[in-house]
């Protein structure tokens, strides 16, 4: 039930149908997770969101601008390959859409995304930061896969929910999205995703369902974004040409 429901909802965002917002207020159990105060969280809260810009619409309309630049240059390239500590990772983007996410679903906001062709991955990847699933925590992640699947996965705690949660259905061992955050007014980790996965310096992946709007054809029940940092050391290229080096983009 929860896949079918998962697949109308991306299935009528995709088509328009469905308008939504999503943003978090600053509470103290969110600031006990993020092992910050609750002024220390408002201010990272308000950091990440830039609502008291004297115009924070013309402030994220330039972010929009500024990835649109990036999936211009990154339109009608075909290999991505990933390399980070424990991570050397192989994957297509061929033929598939790139989308510029910049504070219209999401507050605050700051990535592009699309899917992997679905049985191009090959490698490995570690994951920095705890993946967090149902209210489960995972540190030290970490995936092998061979023509998009994964064939191997470990983690320092909770394998076992790792392992429940890739034999979901057959679509949870393959990606459903590839991303990269953009948001460097996001610094650290703090256990919410709706901050985690647009970390500036970071890509993540996601197990399971992809964004029919993007090109991708992976169907699953979940949709589980996993983050890497690759500020203290790391690259992605894109057809043998540089696009991100130590978390920073490396376009002119």
């Amino acid at each position: 039930a929860e896949g079918i429901l998962m697949q109308k909802v991306m299935q009528r965002a995709a088509a328009g149908n469905l308008k939504w917002v999503s943003a978090l207020f600053p509470t103290n159990a969110y600031a006990q997770d993020a092992r910050m105060s609750l002024r220390e969280y408002e201010n990272f809260v308000y950091n990440a969101c830039m609502p008291d810009l004297n115009d924070p619409i013309g402030y994220w309309r330039g972010v929009e601008a500024k990835q649109a630049k990036i999936i211009d240059w990154l339109k009608g390239k075909k290999l991505v390959h990933i390399i980070g500590r424990d991570t050397d990772l192989h994957l297509s983007i061929e033929n598939r859409r790139f989308m510029n996410s910049c504070c219209k679903h999401n507050i605050p906001d700051g990535e592009i995304y699309t899917a992997p062709v679905e049985e191009s991955v090959n490698g490995v990847v570690s994951f920095s930061y705890p993946a967090i699933y149902n209210g489960r925590e995972l540190d030290g992640v970490r995936l092998w896969f061979e023509n998009g699947r994964v064939v191997k996965a470990e983690a320092q705690r909770n394998t076992d929910f790792l392992l429940a949660a890739l034999d979901t259905d057959a679509g949870a061992r393959y990606l459903g999205e590839f991303a990269i955050g953009t948001n460097y007014g996001i610094d650290r980790f703090t256990g919410q995703i709706l901050f985690d996965e647009k970390i500036g310096g970071s890509f993540h992946l996601a197990l399971g369902n992809s964004y029919p709007q993007t090109g991708g054809v992976n169907k699953s029940a979940i949709h589980w974004d996993l983050i890497c940092d690759l500020r203290s050391g790391g690259s992605i290229t894109v057809d043998d040409e540089l696009l991100y080096q130590n978390g920073k983009f490396m376009l002119e």
